[in-house]
């Protein structure tokens, strides 16, 4: 009889079969982050008002994403899941195995994805305010910049819904369930 077979039975208590991660600040600007990307990914020079708008929208998520960083909850803040390259690089390895530890938040390559795609962001929002300001407005070299930003972000969105894929058949749990329920399973 298991442990928790045996507190069933003392007392009636059951442990929770999953448990509440990511809160919905997370989940409300995970998705809206994805909506905005694509908005502004696919209107860029065709539809110059949204493309603006979405970018000024990403601007603030961004801005907030990063308070929360810091101030939210725990599977939220970047304390809980950046680690150093040497943890990042060990646990893709694992997972190239198929052996890598399943983590009831994000695991190290998901931390520094969120990184990576964070610190894009910055720099997609600061050189897109740029070419709005007079310094800028029709510079060609920014332009390039900002649309080899976006050009690598796309990249990375791609390399991290794979990462959620693999991640979710390996361990055999839903992350995309997860990041709209904001629940997921205990270890």
């Amino acid at each position: 009889m298991s442990h928790s077979d045996s507190l069933q039975e003392a007392g009636g208590y059951s442990p929770p079969a999953n448990v509440k991660v990511w809160d919905p600040f997370i989940r409300v600007f995970h998705w809206s982050l994805v909506l905005l990307f694509a908005v502004a990914f696919l209107t860029g020079d065709e539809i110059e008002w949204m493309h603006l708008w979405a970018g000024y929208a990403i601007a603030a998520l961004v801005a907030l994403r990063i308070l929360w960083g810091f101030i939210g909850s725990r599977h939220a803040r970047f304390s809980d899941f950046v680690k150093g390259p040497s943890t990042v690089f060990q646990y893709l390895k694992q997972s190239t195995r198929l052996e890598a530890p399943r983590y009831v938040g994000h695991n190290p390559a998901g931390g520094a994805m969120i990184v990576l795609l964070i610190v894009m962001l910055v720099g997609l929002s600061i050189t897109g305010y740029l070419m709005t300001t007079d310094a800028f407005w029709g510079s060609k070299p920014m332009e390039e910049v900002h649309e080899a930003l976006a050009n690598v972000t796309l990249g990375l969105v791609v390399l991290h819904v794979l990462g959620v894929v693999i991640s979710s058949l390996e361990h055999g749990e839903n992350l995309v369930k997860a990041m709209i329920t904001g629940r997921k399973r205990l270890p």
